[in-house]
């Protein structure tokens, strides 16, 4: 597949440690995730696609907003990895897992929130433009779509979190919803059309 990082990329990155990135232990890690779950504009969500899992730290707190994810990663090291912890926590019933890429056909039935995290730099900018353009009209109007990554450079990555974030941004169809970013992280909310706010539409006095 051109255009992104390789699937043996991922195996030797996986073959070298069991969580490569620390995804199970660091405090960044922690509150990135914390962050991002608190951007989410709704409280519950019927079925969340997300790519590039690694080894299941967001997909388990996922599985407690979602009455269904779909989580994907190329590595089956990686979904083995998942799946140990989601038996962990006995949140297995409630969790699909694929080894598929994010530039491949998403599994889309009934999704209304996609979580593309730590993922798109993976892909050139041309590559992820042309996912996105093919896969975003297939969403239902009004579905969430939150982006995260790191923004530090990463020889190995095509391209930074930043840039990433701005590809994704420029997807025709979506409305940036709300942004956050620090001296590590870049976190976006997008939804598919414009949507009110989160105040709006949970009717808060005020709120236009």
């Amino acid at each position: 597949m051109t255009g992104r990082l390789s699937d043996q990329y991922f195996d030797e990155i996986y073959a070298a440690a069991a969580d490569p990135w620390s995804l199970g232990e660091r405090w960044y890690e922690q509150r990135k995730y914390a962050i991002t779950l608190a951007m989410l504009p709704s409280p519950r969500y019927e079925h969340a696609f997300e790519p590039g899992c690694s080894v299941g730290v967001l997909t388990d707190s996922l599985a407690a907003r979602c009455a269904k994810v779909t989580a994907t990663d190329v590595s089956a090291v990686a979904l083995d990895a998942t799946r140990a912890r989601l038996e962990r926590s006995g949140t297995t019933e409630r969790v699909d897992l694929l080894r598929l890429s994010l530039d491949e056909r998403w599994p889309l039935d009934g999704t209304d929130l996609v979580v593309i995290s730590e993922v798109a730099y993976y892909f050139e900018a041309s590559a992820l433009r042309d996912v996105l353009v093919r896969e975003c009209p297939r969403l239902d109007g009004g579905t969430t779509i939150v982006a995260a990554h790191w923004r530090h450079a990463v020889a190995d990555y095509p391209m930074s979190g930043d840039e990433a974030n701005e590809v994704i941004a420029a997807t025709p169809g979506l409305y940036r919803m709300a942004g956050y970013r620090d001296d590590d992280v870049v976190i976006d909310v997008f939804t598919v059309g414009a949507s009110a706010s989160v105040a709006a539409r949970t009717d808060v006095p005020g709120a236009g």
